[in-house]
This record gives structure tokens, sequence and C-alpha cells, in this order.
């Protein structure tokens, strides 16, 4: 006879009480949690919405107060050097520069206090954070110092107004007239038209030749016999007009002035002029003034020591006569050569 078997008994499954104990210790747990949730996250909610405001009215304010430095530089023209030091495109660029790095640093400031002080409500402790991105921060910095330099550099340039576009730069190695202004690299343009990039870090020093005014100086050669006074006063004249003369009137911040005598040598006085000048103005007022002395010391019967030997001196308006030389004798077109 055949024994049947029964299938082995099913494990019983979850009974109704222990499905309600679950969810009454959920609900409880859910009960004792929520508020302390609900506060965390209007917490974040209040500090990220603050930091934003903040944010807002802090670089609308730095940009009203650029915007009012650029107004007020506009309003410095009751004199030519104002109107020079302020030009249009300097403070563009100047005013972009600070007005960015204000406003990065603003937002640097207050977005990183806002995210330390989200993750210390969610209660991440801050302390590993804060030295990892010290030594982070140390390691960067003495990899990229070039740079930080360049950076630090440029940040106080443009704070102190050293330089800015359309100035003339002396910078050691090259001289140029900057063209463009950058927080790591400064751009020149040289006498040969070449562009320089200088870097920030590497400059030790500047000599600006477009800030304040320049001096415009010519040395006057005349023979050692002659009246200085009647030199004197001629050179006044010529100086005198050319004040008179657009476009040097604009060009010129003072009078001529005749320094005095500054060497007698070889039969040869001279005599130092000098006049104030815009900034990079005075190359060319010292050859119009250069150019303007000689004329009126010719006018006036005086023979400056630069002339060739025998220029007869002629009346005014008229030019200046050199006597044709005598040929050698036994040469050149006279009869003094064999005959046939």
């Amino acid at each position: 006879m055949s024994v049947t078997r029964l299938p082995a008994a099913e494990s019983p499954s979850p009974s109704l009480e222990d499905s309600r104990r679950s969810a009454e210790e959920a609900a409880g747990w859910l009960q004792e949690n929520w508020t302390s949730w609900l506060g965390v996250g209007l917490r974040i909610l209040l500090i990220a919405v603050i930091a934003y405001v903040l944010r807002r009215v802090v670089q609308r304010m730095i940009t009203r107060l650029i915007a009012r430095m650029t107004r007020t530089a506009d309003a410095v023209d009751g004199t030519a050097l104002g109107g020079l030091l302020v030009n249009h495109e300097r403070r563009r660029q100047r005013s972009e520069a600070l007005g960015s790095i204000l406003r990065s640093g603003a937002s640097f400031v207050i977005l990183g206090t806002a995210a330390l002080t989200i993750l210390s409500a969610l209660e991440i402790d801050l302390a590993p954070l804060l030295a990892s991105a010290g030594v982070a921060g140390v390691a960067i910095g003495f990899g990229a110092r070039n740079l930080v330099m360049d950076f630090l550099s440029g940040i106080f340039m443009l704070v102190e107004d050293q330089y800015g576009v359309g100035d003339t730069i002396d910078v050691g190695e090259v001289t140029g007239e900057v063209i463009e202004v950058g927080l790591r690299v400064t751009k020149l343009r040289g006498d040969n038209g070449a562009i320089w990039y200088m870097r920030n870090g590497e400059v030790k020093r500047i000599g600006n030749l477009s800030q304040g005014w320049a001096t415009a100086a010519v040395d006057v050669p005349v023979p050692a016999g002659e009246d200085l006074d009647q030199v004197r006063a001629a050179i006044l004249a010529a100086g005198e007009e050319l004040g008179r003369t657009e476009p040097w009137s604009e060009q010129l911040w003072g009078e001529v002035e005749v320094l005095g005598l500054t060497a007698v040598s070889q039969g040869t006085a001279t005599l130092q002029v000098q006049v104030k000048t815009m900034p990079g103005k005075s190359f060319g007022v010292e050859r119009e003034l250069r150019w303007r002395i000689r004329e009126t010391l010719l006018a006036a019967g005086i023979v400056m020591s630069d002339l060739p030997t025998g220029v007869l001196v002629p009346p005014p308006g008229q030019a200046a006569v050199v006597p044709r030389q005598q040929p050698a004798p036994g040469g050149g077109d006279g009869g003094g050569g064999g005959g046939e």
C-alpha cells in the first residue's frame, strides 16, 4: 500500500497585528521628526533667500557706486589735464574691472557664508571640510603663485590708478601706449607697432608719461659773440607766437621760458628753452618750437651755430643764401686743366 505525503506547511503570512504595529511605529517616527525637518528646511530656505537678496542688493550698490565714480570723473573738465586723465575708454575699462572685482568678491563672501551656514544647519561637522579646503588652498596657491601675484598686482594697479588705456608708460624693457588693461596682463603697443603682453606681477617699476604734465626742452646754440639779450627776446617772441597758434595753444600749459646759459664751448653759447606741455605732446612741441626759434633768429639777423659756415643771413622774409665755393686751382670746371 502506498503512502501519500502531505506538502510541507508554508510559513504563515504577516498578521494584521504586525502590519498595524509597523505602521504605528513609522507614523510615530514621522511625527517625532517632521517638526525638526520642517524647521531645518525653513531655515535653509530662509538662508538661501537672504543670501540671494543680499547679493543682489550689494551688486546693485557696487554698480551704482562705479557709475557715480564715472560721472564724477566726467565732471572733472575744468582743465585740459582733467579731460586727459579721465578719457572715456580708460574710465570704462577701469570701472568694469573694479566693478567685476568687487562684485565677484562680494558674491564669494555672501555665497560662501550661506553655504557654510546651510551645512551647519544640516548638522554636518565643518572642521574636516575647512581643514581640507585650507590644505587645498595652500597647495593651489603655492602651485599658481605667479598667477596669484599677477592678479593681486593687477588689482592694486587698478585701485591705485597707476595707468590706464591711452597712457604712454615705460616699464623698463619696453615703452608704449596702453591699449588694454586686465587683471593678469596689460597690452602695450610699442613705437614700431608691436603689441607687448606685460604680466602685471613682473612689473617692478612703471613710468607714466601721460599723467601730470610733460616738459619740452630745446637747446639753442648761438655764436658766443652774439647779444644774448637780443637772442632771449627773439626766443620769447617765437614762444609767444607759438602760444597763439592752433593747435599748439592747447598743448602748451605755460609760457616759454629761457632758463639761461647752459654751456659755452668752442665759440658757441648754448641757451636752454623750456615749456610745460600736455602729456605725450612734448616731442611735437619741441620740433615746432625749434623750427620757430630758428626762423625767428634768422629773421632777426642772428646766426645759429649749427648753420653751415658762410651762410649769409637774409633780410626778413627771404631765404638764407650759401655762397658758391670757388673751385680749387687746377681742377673743376675752371681752366686749370691741361690743354690739348
